[in-house]
């Protein structure tokens, strides 16, 4: 510690004698006579260019030093586990997995062909995936199962869920679906009845949606995604009033919302919003964002976000952007312009003021809105069926 801040202190002392210097090399050429604008420029004095190189040299070296004792506290206060040195040299890795070496090296630091960690892994895997590092590298492991798995499929998706067929983490307080938070949408009066009627401008029921697909040419609905889909409630829906199946992107963020999808036969994927879908280009009908998808969200990332349901929509197919909320005055400038850019037709676009305590302190209002992507050509046929002047 004492050695790096001695080179900081050097490289700083270093940083102000250059600019001393060049301050009095132009101050100096700055008291000459003016000379016409074709003459060569006044030489630099012999004596002022050795004290530059030298103090240049200087940093240089101390850069160099404050670099290689950089590295080399670093690797070794954390060096990676064996196992991670083996999947990076097999598999692609993704870049923000290296930018959090400490969560990276605690989740990878497990026997191979033994039994996975489970309770203090899982909080480690969901804080590596929101900080978009996924794939995660974990391979050569078991992982634990559930007391009591299903041994069918269930004759209704909003039946009670069996407690018994989750790998319930030791440490949580609740270890039942009863006592979870019937807003975190694990009660199955509540989600049973969820998308079939529209309480407000804002809401789009089932029942709308399918017909809303058919006016439009969109018609029919088979296969979706419904990003932040929770418990699966959409996809079970869906697929009770249209034979539809849709994938459901959620996370375990302190509660099993995956589970909950996978026992009412919904396919859950465990992946951030990050992620590029991993979906083939132009065969989707519907995507819906859900309420997880918000103004926290980067720009950046909900930008790259919309262009993938893009990507994965056919034409005429539906993106539903479903209770996104933002501050009011961003929504115009900012969220509204990067929706109008993907040129969809807009079949509902409602904009309503959140009013829970948080949304009135900061201003701000929900959006929902129903698009319809346009009939695109390949650059090559778009050229050839312009008309010719």
């Amino acid at each position: 510690m004492a050695v790096g801040m001695g080179l900081y202190l050097l490289l700083l002392l270093a940083t102000v004698a250059t600019n001393i210097l060049s301050l009095y090399h132009l101050s100096s050429i700055r008291g000459l006579p003016t000379v016409a604008t074709n003459s060569a420029s006044p030489d630099v004095p012999d004596h002022l260019l050795h004290q530059l190189y030298a103090i240049r040299a200087t940093i240089s070296h101390l850069t160099r030093l404050r670099s290689n004792s950089s590295s080399t506290s670093a690797s070794s206060r954390t060096a990676p586990p064996p196992e991670l040195l083996v999947y990076a040299r097999i598999a692609p890795f993704a870049s923000a997995c290296s930018d959090h070496p400490d969560l990276l090296h605690r989740y990878m630091n497990y026997t191979p062909y033994t039994a996975c960690p489970h309770d203090d892994a899982r909080g480690l895997a969901e804080a590596l995936i929101l900080r978009g590092c996924h794939p995660l590298p974990r391979r050569r492991c078991f992982s634990p199962t559930a007391p009591n798995p299903p041994t069918s499929l269930p004759s209704d998706a909003f039946a009670p869920l069996p407690d018994a067929a989750v790998l319930w983490p030791s440490s949580a307080s609740c270890r039942s679906f009863s006592c979870l938070p019937a807003s975190l949408g694990f009660d199955p009066k509540v989600e049973s009845i969820r998308f079939l009627s529209a309480h407000s401008v804002l809401d789009i029921s089932l029942t709308q949606l399918l017909s809303l697909a058919r006016s439009s040419g969109s018609a029919p609905i088979r296969l979706g995604l419904d990003v932040g889909g929770g418990t699966g409630t959409l996809a079970a829906q869906l697929r009770r009033l249209a034979n539809a199946t849709l994938l459901t992107i959620t996370l375990d963020l302190g509660a099993p919302y995956s589970e909950a999808a996978a026992l009412r036969a919904v396919v859950p994927m465990h992946a951030p919003l990050q992620q590029r879908f991993p979906v083939q280009d132009g065969v989707l009908d519907l995507v819906r964002t859900g309420h997880a998808v918000n103004r926290w969200i980067p720009v950046p990332a909900l930008e790259f976000l919309l262009y993938d349901a893009d990507r994965v929509l056919r034409a005429g197919g539906m993106l539903w952007v479903d209770h996104f909320f933002c501050r009011g005055g961003d929504l115009d400038a900012v969220y509204a312009p990067i929706i109008t850019r993907l040129g969809y037709r807009r079949i509902k676009w409602a904009v309503a003021d959140k009013t829970d305590t948080r949304g009135l302190k900061n201003g701000e209002v929900y959006l929902t809105a129903l698009l319809q992507k346009p009939l695109r050509f390949p650059l090559s046929l778009e050229s050839r069926l312009l008309p010719t002047r």
